[in-house]
């Protein structure tokens, strides 16, 4: 189901000379759907001069930039930072000129997922309709006493702002509302209720609530921006991470149990962490159930990891859909949704098929096999750069080939990305002989997309030689890297030229040497032996083993000395 939001906006001027109020809403484009809906209603102070710049640059700022802000912002901290940075533009304003001055209120609310965000200053109200109950979200910023009336908080009052901050859970058939004060400031709560419950659009809703504030006899502009939520996106990040606390691990199913619908086929593999299951939906379709190891249950860390992992693919091939990226689409595997799950736990697409480490362990890939492996791969890569994240662990175990030909990508236990928890972001994460050279320095590099192009280089030589380039590396076995790898048309010597200089240059141990991009590596196969692959250098040994260099100095030098000495020995002596 798409995230479908009805909107309602209507403001009045009233008796006042002019509308200081101001109020927008903003979407996703397609392609990021899972960054949702942002809606901000913000009500100049006219005793400032500069009420109407305050509320239109503050809604305008926030509504423009909100879906901007880095995913590893969650959506209070987004609002939080764009509203920050708002308040300190008006207040050096304030600054400036004393006599006019630019203050507003400003409440908004962003719908992510399954779950609104609110943050909130001064006196505009936030709404929420839900099964005929009408509650207030938000707390009045405003002193009412006999020798002052006025707001305590406003956004460009203070050089700090303070926000209150609240969240919730969304359900299809939520009104939510935002109003100036012009509205609530006659209408009662029971009043504001009522008309929300007899609208029968959003639409009506906001005309409705601001013509009934100026018929109750408001000084003030009226205006009242309404949400309807009609049908909730997937899982967003915080929803998934929600879960991975809150619901229990299952238990150690086994063949025939069912766990809300999905009935168990078989157990896949157990590795004491995760346990992968297949099983059929309700619908009787093939799926694969992935689920912590009841060992690990009261794991927080893993918990998160998972919730990521799931979160990460459904978004990933979402993308892929919004972007017409069919190959890259294809390359990755599909997440679902469980409707109202009982456990935590992640759905995928089940295929059938063989990981190229099986594959391997009978036959070496044919060359016209392993450019379609590559080709495939990169299309996928590319998809992941692009949305800032890396797999972290490229290997035959970890590429699938199915019974329809397609190769995909397997497990983002480990890979990277904006929103990655911090327990990952600290994993040094890989299968050493498929890790960059880069990564064992000290200090070490951090992963990068050129670390996973590295990691399908080697993966893509062990395909057409049955070696590793380097050999099996242990953890910080630099000295594996200190030679270049055997050229790959001497070890098989029916790949095309042009194919093994690509393979050589996407292993070579000089990082400037190889693939920078996906895109650099697809454009290399598509032109094939058309254009041919440039030759990769041997690093100089003053690069590869700087150490060894030093030493051939010395023993030279102490060579020379020795025979030096040896000689004058031997010089006839004088009389």
């Amino acid at each position: 189901m798409s995230f479908e939001i009805d909107v309602g906006l209507a403001s009045l001027q009233g008796r006042r000379e002019r509308n200081e109020d101001f109020a927008g809403v903003q979407r996703a484009a397609a392609h990021e759907s899972d960054r949702g809906w942002v809606a901000a209603l913000a009500d100049g102070v006219s005793t400032g001069g500069d009420g109407l710049m305050a509320a239109q640059t503050t809604v305008m700022a926030l509504l423009s930039d909100f879906h901007a802000t880095p995913l590893s912002w969650d959506a209070s901290v987004a609002l939080e930072r764009l509203l920050a940075t708002q308040n300190a533009w008006l207040a050096a304003y304030n600054r400036r000129d004393s006599r006019r001055q630019a203050l507003c209120t400003l409440t908004a609310v962003a719908l992510q997922g399954r779950r609104y965000a609110i943050a909130h200053v001064g006196d505009s109200r936030a709404w929420l309709l839900r099964d005929g109950a009408c509650l207030q979200l938000t707390q009045d910023h405003r002193m009412e006493r006999a020798d002052f009336a006025g707001l305590t908080r406003a956004v460009g009052l203070d050089d700090l702002l303070h926000l209150d901050h609240s969240q919730g859970e969304l359900q299809i058939g939520d009104r939510l509302l935002l109003t100036s004060d012009g509205i609530h400031g006659v209408l009662r709560t029971r009043d504001i209720a009522r008309l929300l419950r007899e609208a029968t659009s959003a639409q009506a809703a906001a005309e409705g609530l601001a013509q009934a504030a100026l018929d109750a006899g408001s000084h003030d502009n009226a205006t009242a921006l309404v949400m309807d939520v009609k049908g909730l996106g997937a899982l967003g990040y915080a929803d998934l991470l929600g879960q991975s606390h809150t619901l229990p691990v299952p238990g150690l199913l086994g063949v025939g149990a069912v766990l809300d619908g999905y009935t168990v086929t078989a157990v896949v593999a157990d590795n004491g962490v995760h346990r992968l299951l297949q099983a059929r939906d309700p619908a009787g379709q093939l799926v694969a159930l992935k689920l912590l190891h009841p060992s690990r249950a009261s794991d927080a860390e893993e918990r998160a990891m998972l919730a990521h992992e799931l979160w990460l693919g459904r978004r990933l091939t979402e993308a892929a859909r919004g972007r017409r990226r069919e190959g890259a689409a294809a390359g990755l595997v599909r997440v679902h949704t469980p409707a109202a799950p009982s456990a935590f736990y992640g759905v995928f697409d089940w295929h059938a098929g063989r990981t190229l480490e099986q594959l391997l362990a009978k036959q070496r890939l044919d060359p016209a096999e392993a450019v379609g492996l590559a080709t495939q791969l990169a299309q996928a890569l590319s998809l992941l750069h692009a949305a800032g994240c890396v797999h972290r662990d490229i290997k035959p175990g970890n590429l699938h080939l199915g019974d329809d030909g397609q190769w995909r990508l397997l497990d983002l236990g480990v890979a990277l990305s904006p929103r990655a928890p911090a327990a990952l972001r600290d994993l040094h994460a890989g299968t050493p002989s498929y890790i960059n050279p880069e990564q064992w320095d000290d200090p070490p590099a951090a992963a990068d997309a050129g670390s996973d192009l590295y990691a399908l280089g080697v993966t893509l030589y062990q395909a057409l030689t049955g070696r590793l380039p380097y050999g099996e590396v242990e953890p910080y076995q630099v000295a594996r890297f200190r030679r270049e790898p055997a050229p790959l048309s001497r070890l098989r010597p029916d790949v095309p030229m042009w194919l093994a200089q690509l393979v050589n240059k996407a292993v070579g141990r000089d990082v400037r040497q190889r693939f920078e991009t996906p895109e650099e590596l697809l454009m290399a196969l598509e032109r094939g032996a058309a254009r041919g692959v440039e030759p990769v250098r041997a690093s100089p040994l003053a690069q590869r083993d700087p150490l060894l260099l030093w030493q051939l100095a010395l023993a030279v030098s102490v060579l020379f000395n020795l025979l030096l000495v040896a000689w004058l020995m031997w010089l006839p002596k004088s009389g």
